[in-house]
């Protein structure tokens, strides 16, 4: 059974939880921590199984009272023989995507598409933000916007470029999905 996302009707506070999904080092790990802690560190750790972080986000205000997102982010392993056995176990719940691909690696690209079939499997249709990370890197870049709108075009997702390292657009696609998901929980 899916549970909607909660809200507290006093506050408008919006509590939910949300995956991050892509190929091993993509940088999945460091996005959450430049969005959660406003750091970047340059060592790589693996990330094992399934880590979970937390932050509050203010999302503007609505029918004149503040808007707050309680995001639960999971950041999942990047091998998709983890995706096959644990999907539904790490999944279960999320109410909006972000996944991550590496602009310095094609392939990221052409596999996300079965990171986003995996969650989308397991929860139903649920918001989907495409991040191209890694665009400090711009010598080494394998994909470009074309490559990416081709790949991602049957998705019909937002997709935004980004650097974990220099936090370009970082936060906006935190809050952008976060948004994405309050509009898709409250009557018009």
């Amino acid at each position: 059974m899916l549970r909607r996302p909660t809200m507290d009707p006093e506050s408008k506070t919006f509590k939910f939880k949300i995956c991050l999904v892509g190929e091993e080092g993509v940088g999945k790990t460091s996005l959450i921590h430049r969005f959660v802690s406003g750091a970047f560190d340059e060592s790589y750790i693996r990330t094992l199984g399934a880590v979970v972080s937390k932050k509050t986000v203010a999302l503007g205000t609505m029918q004149g009272r503040p808007v707050q997102v309680d995001m639960m982010i999971l950041d999942i392993m990047g091998k998709r023989t983890f995706l096959q056995l644990f999907k539904e176990a790490y999944f279960h719940g999320a109410k909006g995507v972000l996944a991550v691909f590496d602009m310095t690696r094609a392939q990221s690209l052409r596999d996300l598409t079965k990171w986003i079939d995996g969650v989308r499997d397991s929860v139903g249709p649920c918001p989907v933000y495409a991040l191209g990370n890694k665009t400090d890197l711009a010598h080494r870049r394998e994909v470009n916007s074309e490559d990416a709108s081709t790949v991602l075009a049957s998705y019909e997702c937002p997709v935004l470029y980004t650097s974990a390292k220099t936090g370009e657009n970082v936060e906006q696609a935190f809050q952008g999905l976060a948004k994405t998901i309050v509009e898709s929980m409250t009557p018009e």
